[in-house]
Formats: C-alpha cells, sequence, structure tokens
C-alpha cells in the first residue's frame, strides 16, 4: 500500500482519539515532523515507530491490523537501518553544529567523511546524537542508511566480529547470503565494491577499536560514515584522515532542557532549585538524566527534592560510570529506577539480562522469565518507560550494555535461577521450532519433543507465513545461546536444540547458518556419546556441506553416520541410510546413493512405517532415472504418491511429481512432464519451498528448450533466479546465466 493510505487511517485514528500532533508525539514519542509526514503520505514507519503510534493511541486489534497493512511497503534493495530518532533530544548546538559543517564540507568537495563521536564515559549520548544527525541529513544521502550496534564494550568482553557486520550489510544491501564470502576481507572488498558508486550514511555504533572498524569503512566520496565509541580512535585520525568530535556531558542548561522535555517545564520551574541539583547529582550524564526523568514522568506527584534526597543517599556501586564524585553513580540511578518497579517487573528485567543475544523479541524474554506473554508485555512496557530498556529498527528489545550490567549483577545477589532461565529459552527456541515446522508441514510424522519446563511460551501459527517470520524472528537468538549458553547442564539442550529448524534451513537454502549451528550441536552429541543424535546431526551437516560443493567435509560426516550405524534402532538406520544417499545423490555417485535408498526402504518395509516407506519409494525413483532407469523410475515412483497424498505428505508428494516428471521427460514425452513438472512446483508453492520451486523451474525451462519455445524457458530459469535470490542462495547466478545464454542464441 502507498504512503497516502495509511496516512489517512493515522490522521482518523488521531482524531478519533482526540489528540493533536504535539500530544501524540508527547505520548508515543515520535517526532512532531515524523507523524505529520506519515499523515500527508510522504513516509511510512517502520515497525518500532508504527508499535509506539498504536500504544498511544490505544488502538484495538482491528484498527492495529489495519494500520499495520497500510504500512506495508515493498521489498526494495535501499536500507533504512536508523533506530528512530528522540522526540526528547535536547542541545547539542555547538556539536551539531560542527558536524554539520563537515556534512556541508562533504557535500561541497565530495570527500568522504568519517566521524567519531566520543566521551570519556558511557552514557555519554553518543548514539542519540549520531543517529540524530543521521536522521537530518539523511535526504542527502538517497541510497540509504545502514546501521550496526558493534557491542565494542558488551559486558560478554566479546565484540561483534567485523565479518559479521559486514554480512548484515551486504545482505542489505541485497547481496544473497550465498554470495557473501566467508572470508573478512573479502567481505570487506566486496562492501566497498558494493558502496563504490552510492551516497550512504554508515553508522558504526560502540566501536571498540580501529582494528574492529577498518574493514566496515566504505571508500566512497559519496557515504558519509559516523561512528562512535567509548575509545578515542585516534589511530583513525593518522592513517585514515578521520575527523573527531569530542563528544562530553551536557553543560547545565542543556541536561535542565532535556529533564524538562520529560517531566514538564511547570514542574522543572515549580522546584527549580531541586531540578537544578538533580541534573548536578546525574553529573549531566544525558543516560543518567534520561532515567531520572523517565522514572519522573511515571510518578507525577513525587517531589523533585524527595528525588534529590533518594540518589544523594544511594551509594554508588556502578564504578565503570564513576565521575569521581562519590555522590554522583550511574549505578545509583539504575538502582534509584529499578526499586521503583513493580516486584513483577524487577523480577523480569533481572532474567531480561541473562538473554545472549543483543536484542530479543517479547515471547523470548517472557520464556526467559516464565511470565505469560500478556504479563510480560505489561512489564515490556514499564521498563521502557523507565528508559531501562529500547527498541531496535526492528521492534526487538534492546538492554543498554550498561543495564544489561546492572541486571545481571542483581541476578547474582538475589540468587536468581539462571539455569532453569536458560532452560526455559532454549525450551521456547526448541518447541516452538517443532511447532513451526508443523505449520509448514515440511517434515510430517516426526516425534514431537519431551514437554518444555514451566514457563515457556508457546506461539500459534495461523500460517506458513507466521511460521516462516518466526524463524527469521529468533534465528540470531538461536546462534547466541548456542554460543553463549555453556553450562554443560545444558548440554544435552544444545544437542537437540536445532532438530527441527533444519526445514527452515532447508526452504530458504542458508546452508551456511546449519553448517555453523550444526557443528555446535554435533559437538554437544558426542561429547554425550549419543549415537541417535550423533547420526542425525552429523546427517543434517553433510547434507548442508554436499549443498555448497564441500564434498570432503560432507564425506567425514558420511563416515561418522556410518560408524553409528550398529548403534541405532530400526527406525534411525533407516533415517541415517536414507541421509547418506541423498548425500551420495548429491555428489553425483548415484549408483552408491540407490544402495542406500534401497537400504533404508527395506528397512521402513520392516517396521511398516508407510510414511517413510513412501519418501524412499521416491527417492529409489528419482536414483533409477539418474542412472538412466526411467520406466524402473516412474513404476517405483507411482507406487509412492497414493501413500503420500494419504499421510498429508505434500512436500513429498512435490518431489514424486518431479521425478515423474524427469524420467518421462528422458523418456521423450514432454508433454506429459511438463504437466507433472507444474504439479510439482504447485505443491511445493504451497509448503513455500523456495528452493525446491526453482530446482523444478530449472527442470521446466529443460523441458521446454526441448520443445523450442526458448522465451518461456528464459522466463522460467529467470523466474527461479528470482526465487533464490529472494532466499539468498547461491545458484541464483547459475540460472541467470542459463537465461542469458538464450538471448539471440537461436
Amino acid at each position: 500500500m502507498d504512503g497516502t493510505a495509511f496516512g489517512r487511517l493515522l490522521r482518523a485514528a488521531r482524531q478519533r482519539s482526540l489528540l493533536t500532533l504535539e500530544s501524540l508525539s508527547e505520548a508515543s514519542g515520535v517526532s512532531v515532523r515524523a507523524i505529520s509526514d506519515m499523515e500527508r503520505g510522504q513516509s511510512l514507519p517502520r515497525q518500532a515507530t508504527l508499535s509506539e503510534l498504536m500504544d498511544a493511541l490505544a488502538l484495538d486489534e482491528g484498527e492495529r491490523r489495519q494500520l499495520v497493512e497500510a504500512s506495508r511497503r515493498p521489498t526494495r534493495q535501499v536500507p533504512r537501518q536508523l533506530p528512530p530518532d528522540l522526540a526528547t533530544f535536547r542541545g547539542r548546538e555547538e556539536v551539531l553544529a560542527a558536524v554539520h559543517d563537515l556534512t556541508n564540507g562533504m557535500t561541497r568537495t565530495g570527500r568522504h567523511v568519517v566521524i567519531s563521536a566520543i566521551g570519556g564515559m558511557a552514557g555519554v549520548g553518543k548514539t542519540t546524537l549520531a543517529v540524530h544527525w543521521a536522521h537530518q541529513v539523511s535526504h542527502r544521502f538517497p541510497d540509504g542508511q545502514l546501521y550496526v550496534n558493534l557491542r565494542g564494550f558488551d559486558d560478554s568482553g566479546r565484540p561483534l566480529d567485523p565479518g559479521e557486520a559486514l554480512r548484515g550489510f551486504l545482505e542489505a544491501l541485497g547481496v544473497p547470503s550465498g554470495d557473501v564470502p566467508r572470508d573478512t576481507q573479502e567481505r570487506s572488498a566486496m562492501f566497498r565494491a558494493r558502496t563504490a558508486s552510492r551516497q550512504l550514511i554508515v553508522v558504526l555504533d560502540n566501536a571498540r577499536d580501529e582494528e574492529q572498524l577498518r574493514p566496515l569503512l566504505p571508500t566512497s566520496d559519496g557515504c558519509l560514515t559516523i561512528i562512535t565509541s567509548r575509545s578515542q580512535l585516534s589511530g583513525l585520525i593518522v592513517a585514515d584522515g578521520a575527523r573527531l568530535v569530542g563528544l562530553d556531558v551536557w553543560t547545565r542548561e542543556e541536561a535542565l532542557a532535556a529533564l524538562a522535555a520529560r517531566i514538564g517545564d511547570e514542574r522543572c520551574e515549580a522546584e527549580s532549585a531541586a531540578a537544578a541539583e538533580l541534573v548536578e547529582l546525574c553529573a549531566f550524564l544525558p543516560l543518567a538524566v534520561a532515567i531520572v526523568g523517565a522514572q519522573l514522568s511515571t510518578s507525577p506527584r513525587m517531589p523533585l527534592r524527595s528525588a534529590v534526597r533518594e540518589l544523594r543517599e544511594t551509594k554508588p556501586r556502578l564504578d565503570a560510570l564513576s565521575t569521581g564524585d562519590r555522590r554522583v553513580d550511574v549505578r545509583a540511578v539504575f538502582s534509584w529506577s529499578y526499586r521503583t518497579l513493580s516486584p513483577g517487573t524487577a523480577r523480569f528485567f533481572r532474567h531480561l539480562a541473562l538473554h545472549p543475544g543483543p536484542s530479543m523479541s517479547a515471547q523470548a524474554g517472557a520464556s526467559l522469565a516464565g511470565a505469560g506473554l500478556a504479563v510480560a508485555r505489561r512489564h515490556l512496557r514499564e521498563l521502557a518507560s523507565a528508559n531501562l530498556l529500547s527498541r531496535d529498527a526492528e521492534g526487538h528489545y534492546v538492554l543498554h550494555d550498561l543495564v544489561r550490567v546492572y541486571g545481571a549483577e542483581l541476578v547474582e545477589q538475589l540468587g536468581d535461577d539462571r539455569l532453569t532461565a536458560e532452560t526455559r529459552l532454549l525450551d521456547y527456541l526448541r518447541h516452538n521450532a517443532y511447532t513451526a515446522t508443523r505449520t509448514l508441514h515440511t517434515r510430517p510424522g516426526s516425534q514431537p519433543p519431551l514437554p518444555p519446563v514451566a514457563g515457556v511460551v508457546h506461539v500459534a501459527f495461523d500460517s506458513r507465513e507466521e511460521a516462516l517470520d518466526w524463524y527469521r524472528q529468533e534465528d540470531a537468538t538461536l546462534m547466541a545461546a548456542l554460543r553463549s549458553l555453556n553450562d554443560q547442564r545444558l548440554l544435552r539442550h544444545r544437542m537437540n536444540l536445532t532438530h527441527d529448524w533444519v526445514s527452515y534451513y532447508s526452504i530458504m537454502g542458508r546452508w551456511a547458518d546449519e553448517i555453523s549451528t550444526k557443528r555446535i550441536t554435533l559437538d554437544a552429541a558426542v561429547a554425550l556419546d549419543d549415537p541417535s543424535a550423533i547420526a542425525r546431526n552429523a546427517a543434517s551437516l553433510a547434507r548442508a556441506l554436499a549443498e555448497v560443493g564441500r564434498i570432503d567435509e560432507a564425506d567425514e560426516q558420511v563416515e561418522l553416520m556410518r560408524e553409528q550405524l550398529h548403534r541405532l534402532p530400526l527406525l534411525e538406520q533407516a533415517a541415517t541410510e536414507r541421509g547418506i544417499g541423498w548425500v551420495r545423490g548429491r555428489q553425483g555417485r548415484y549408483t552408491e546413493a540407490l544402495h542406500h535408498a534401497r537400504r533404508a526402504l527395506s528397512l521402513f518395509e520392516e517396521l511398516d512405517d508407510r510414511g517413510g516407506m513412501a519418501r524412499e519409494m521416491n527417492a529409489v525413483g528419482w536414483y533409477l532415472t539418474l542412472l538412466g532407469h526411467h520406466r524402473q523410475a516412474l513404476s517405483m515412483c507411482e507406487q509412492a504418491l497414493p501413500i503420500l497424498k494419504e499421510t498429508g505428505n505434500r512436500r513429498g508428494e512435490a518431489a514424486t511429481w518431479d521425478s515423474i516428471g524427469h524420467a518421462r521427460q528422458h523418456l521423450g514425452d514432454l508433454d506429459a512432464a511438463l504437466a507433472n513438472y507444474r504439479r510439482s512446483l504447485q505443491l511445493y508453492g504451497e509448503v513455500l519451498d523456495s528452493y525446491n520451486q526453482a530446482d523444478v523451474l530449472d527442470h521446466i525451462a529443460s523441458a521446454l528448450l526441448e520443445l523450442g519455445e526458448d522465451a518461456q524457458a528464459r522466463a522460467s530459469w529467470m523466474q527461479a533466479a528470482e526465487l533464490l535470490s529472494e532466499i539468498g542462495n547461491t545458484r541464483t547466478a547459475e540460472m541467470r546465466t542459463k537465461a542469458e545464454t538464450l538471448d539471440g542464441t537461436r
């Protein structure tokens, strides 16, 4: 939908709520200008901004659904990654004038500008200034904005690897994930090539040092790079020609203006001496003033002098943010803010600090705390209003690094059950993946996991699209959990965690992610000497390795699977034989693949497992047709079809129609083959399997080419390329090349 339709709906909702632009801005935290632009149809909101507007308007579910639908924008390759600008931004006139002079100079001369907004302590407002500046000049950079939190001073002590940051940038610029190089230097070279002719803003937030930054610097004259860091980064001046802007704490006037923006001019004027002492006790630190202001805004009857007294009497504990004056310590501000939370929200806050990733969904946070989702959302709103957490551009919840440190300290001090909380998070990722996979209808009949511990949020999926959206929402949390939750008592949970993520990786063609996660889960399985888990994880890893052409590594996993066969029950033997056959088939070793497929079929028959038999009949048929035994292949696959329909395995049915089409094409019955292929394509579309849709389109194109239908063949290959490009698969270029070779050749 266009912005005009959204603007009409937003204006109508605001007027129904009897709010002015200014009052809606105050209630939501979204600037008046941004709301006005939306209502006039000149812009559409990001998810986080839309959520804040809808909460402020107190819309019902139907109204929210209308606004969400109207706000959807078509996918495009112009990144818009900036976090929202703060409506309460105040002061910094001198600094803003300086950075705008630099931007203006860049525009006049066409030179590349690197800025580092730095200060002596965390919480000085570096990110806020960088984002505000970027929003103010974004109209000068039509190719978009890139943003990344480099976590240079994250409590884990593990700054974000620049290679991972580059992956996110390249994908945002339209590079398929499968085409992103493995080496950081190669990614950096590709990033500079991709940005060479673009006018972009690149915000590198919370950088550790020059070494982390340099691979991320574009070299285009049209790019503005804004860096924030707690380090001085003086090496950038010497080696990279950077211009550094030192950012100090607020002046007294700026701090008072910021406090008044949050709690009202009248309140500050009524107790002007207390207000002045309050910002002094905050050491004019923007983060501290924001937290105090947010807390006071939720306690409108609390005298400012009471807040002053409480801050004076709280002993400093957060040494990292001490100004040297023992009366002024941000931990005291955190402590004061924390103590005013309701008991349930205070407990919830402590559990959020245990989340292993940089951001989290409401469902993941609720599971960590063992709270219901509705209750969790109330806690999250209370924490957001107290400025103890924020939301990123995707609408996920983010704890500031130092707030996370404070929360983790409280967990230790109060003896919260960390192990149970982490178990709940792992169970959340495991059990909802099982439900999502059932919704996708890609692996019917697999055994459900053991029941989760109490307090895990269960997500309901009404469609396959919702299931895929959930996977996308939580894949970063999955990776962080696998890498960070190292308690040996969680080893079995880690071993089984990705069992039902295989379908997502397969549908999306995300082989690199599957390789990364399966190596970790396989290590856990080996440590526990669990033959079933070893075979299962090795099979998934081998499949992903074979997909990306790492044949030798896939062979290592096949050998590991073979070593487990004698230790497995019959059903798992059958699944393992099937997995070995699949890898051999992908390697082009069709005779071996057929042998293992027939062995798996025999085991499924012995078990009277009709679903397994039908799937393996197709596998046998596929390898037969690849070996040239097309009539035998037809017979085998045609026997499989009714069983697959009976068991509801639409993905298996799709694969079987593709096998039948392949056999008939090679028997010369092209019209029948095309009909079979198109039935396969339809079924794969119904289960949202883009990767295999592209594979079938490749087969359709080859049959059309035999019929002399070059234009249709080309269109089929281009459609395959588009599907593969959407999921970031490396075969995109192969399909495009096939299409392009038809131009002018026949």
